[in-house]
């Protein structure tokens, strides 16, 4: 029996929208990763770039679960010295929810050139409008919706 082996000139990629109203974080991201990556698609091969775009929106609407909205911390670096800034997601989440859901998926890509890419078919918006209409996208549910 012979492995199939996808080519990256056969890859077809479509357009999704996520609502990621009442999502948790975690959930929400892990999910649209695997969209990204193409392992919700049959011919998924880890070395080839095989995912569909993914336009999140409703970003405002995201659930952290737990005391994360109070503890958890988004930091970055300047790399200089004393170059540390932190925000809390209480913060976070009312100004900058969209940065928030980006950096939850870019964390579960891969390290490497090919999550780089990949990354790249992810848009993020904070309420239900996006311009994408012309690219014609599928409306998915995921999983985890909290009540």
């Amino acid at each position: 029996m012979k492995t199939f082996m996808q080519k990256p000139e056969n890859v077809e990629r479509k357009w999704y929208v996520v609502d990621a109203s009442n999502m948790p974080l975690g959930r929400l991201a892990s999910q649209v990763a695997d969209i990204l990556t193409g392992k919700n698609k049959p011919t998924y091969t880890p070395h080839v770039d095989s995912g569909d775009h993914v336009i999140v929106i409703n970003s405002d609407k995201v659930v952290l679960t737990g005391k994360k909205l109070t503890q958890k911390m988004l930091r970055s670096h300047s790399g200089y010295a004393g170059g540390l800034k932190e925000m809390d997601y209480k913060t976070v989440m009312a100004t900058k929810s969209n940065i928030a859901v980006e950096r939850a998926v870019k964390g579960m890509l891969p390290k490497n050139s090919l999550g780089r890419k990949q990354f790249t078919r992810l848009r993020v918006y904070k309420d239900a409008n996006h311009g994408h209409e012309a690219q014609k996208p599928v409306n998915v549910t995921l999983k985890g919706v909290r009540n």
